[in-house]
């Protein structure tokens, strides 16, 4: 049932007519691509350099960056040395490729639809939305495995409880994506920041720390806000825009008795497969601890998480369809291998040209002088208080739609933020706050998000005619809705006087130094 006509469905609605109109996708990463080449030539002509605070290895240091142009002899044999290189060193091929060989499994053995199916059974319709939002909020911990795995996944359980795919697909993606800096666990990218924002504070106090929990009792109140907004728009809005769904072959899957027993018995095999794997990592000497501290953080395991996942998903179908006799042989599993892989086609021509302009857009350092360019625009507007912390909320927001890599523009936005917050009396803490708010809300309406390109790949399963623009406009009521409920919540937060984290306060003292 669609909702009453209004100004933001209307405007919606244009932004995604003007979307369909839109090239296809690849052809807007060409022109990108033309675009970025011949600003880069004007730029370097005009010499124009930004004086460069960065983090690296815990210190910082600082340089003079220069636009380079494209069109020169090195900017010329860089395009051309590195095109194949671009492609396959782009970071979501492979492990969209290796996932998608474990899920495939899973899917062709049958596995996914009769466990979507039982599922419809077991939860209430009203609830469904909320728990693949928080569930995308809780993935985010594990890197890119909620964009390859759960996205999807969300698409299938929306259309089993008859509801639109794409839907559960945008609410998957708003949870994973839009609540990037929400959580009720502390993951590697909260250590991630806190070494980069430690580093940029100690250029005012020598021994300042910024503990990975810094964060933390704010990123749990996120969690539940997100949550609730993100099920408000979903049902609310994105729902009744797409209107019904006309499924084509995932109606009324019958589950049998033996449909049931291969449930049973695969997903104790694959509750085998992970108890081996905790079993392997309890030693202390484990190979899958870190090296450096012994635990989890930065360990073998989590950065192989894709791989031990997509094996266990192998696991799972393997087991589910011998048991079941969807497979007879070696070649059935190969074919449902080579049949999920066909569905990537279409994600493998866009993400070529994608990582070409990417590629382009770093060489070039147009990224980091548009950052630099634009806090110094910040630094020079004179605000303070809760209104600084807002300008920098809208001003990471609006960067990260040209560089969609968080912990990379942190290196680069701290040296210059943190030091000059902390002289106007706001503590790292709390700037990092700012910056991470801004750098989720934008995320799921950034195309230079390397992940994007994928997303667009799952709605077209269902549409094949939507695009980039169709994809960007469908998400933009997240991306103001969450951006509206975390300043809310952080004037609020501010207004109160609450630390962040533990031991992490709103304010520095300057009388520290």
């Amino acid at each position: 049932m669609k909702i009453n006509p209004s100004l933001l469905n209307r405007s919606l609605d244009h932004i995604e007519r003007l979307g369909n109109k839109f090239p296809p996708p690849f052809m807007i990463f060409i022109w990108l691509m033309v675009v970025t080449v011949i600003t880069s030539a004007l730029l370097s002509a005009l010499n124009v350099q930004v004086a460069l605070e960065k983090i690296e290895s815990g210190a910082v240091t600082h340089t003079l960056i220069t636009a380079k142009s494209l069109l020169d002899k090195d900017g010329l044999l860089f395009m051309l040395n590195n095109t194949l290189s671009n492609f396959t060193g782009f970071f979501p091929l492979g492990t969209v490729f290796f996932m998608m060989l474990g899920v495939g499994i899973a899917e062709g053995s049958g596995l996914l639809r009769i466990l979507l199916s039982y599922l419809v059974t077991i939860t209430p319709r009203t609830m469904i939305t909320s728990v693949i939002v928080l569930l995308g909020i809780f993935s985010n911990i594990a890197s890119a495995v909620g964009y390859i795995v759960l996205v999807p996944l969300a698409g299938l359980i929306f259309l089993q409880f008859g509801r639109h795919p794409i839907a559960g697909l945008a609410a998957a993606f708003a949870g994973v994506s839009g609540g990037w800096s929400a959580n009720l666990l502390i993951g590697a990218t909260d250590a991630t920041f806190a070494g980069i924002s430690t580093a940029a504070a100690r250029v005012i106090e020598h021994g300042y720390s910024v503990q990975a929990t810094s964060n933390w009792y704010f990123m749990i109140v996120s969690t539940f806000l997100i949550t609730l907004v993100g099920t408000l728009v979903t049902d609310k809005i994105i729902e009744p825009r797409l209107g019904d769904y006309q499924a084509t072959d995932n109606a009324g899957e019958e589950i049998t008795r033996r449909d049931i027993f291969a449930l049973k018995m695969s997903t104790l095999a694959v509750l085998g497969y992970i108890a081996l794997i905790v079993l392997a990592f309890l030693p202390a000497n484990s190979l899958l601890r870190s090296a450096a501290t012994g635990g989890l953080t930065d360990s073998p395991l989590m950065k192989n998480l894709i791989v031990l996942i997509g094996l266990g998903f192998a696991v799972w179908g393997v087991t589910f369809g011998y048991v079941s006799r969807k497979f007879k042989s070696a070649n059935d599993i190969a074919n449902t291998m080579t049949q999920s892989i066909t569905q990537l086609a279409g994600f493998l021509v866009l993400i070529f040209f994608a990582a070409q302009f990417i590629a382009y857009f770093s060489y070039s350092n147009l990224g980091i002088i548009l950052a630099i360019k634009g806090a110094n625009g910040l630094q020079a507007t004179g605000l303070t208080g809760i209104w600084l912390i807002l300008a920098l909320v809208l001003l990471t927001a609006c960067l990260n739609l040209l560089i969609a890599v968080d912990s990379a523009k942190w290196a680069i936005m701290a040296p210059i933020f943190v030091p000059m917050f902390m002289l106007l009396g706001l503590s790292p803490e709390l700037t990092q706050v700012a910056y991470r708010i801004g750098d989720s809300v934008t995320n799921i309406i950034a195309p230079t998000m390397p992940l994007f390109p994928l997303i667009v790949a799952f709605c077209q399963k269902y549409n094949p005619k939507l695009g980039v623009g169709s994809v960007v406009a469908m998400m933009i009521p997240y991306s103001v809705a969450f951006l509206a409920g975390w300043t809310i919540l952080l004037i609020i937060w501010f207004s109160l006087g609450f630390n962040l984290g533990p031991d992490a306060g709103l304010h520095f003292q300057l009388n520290q130094m």
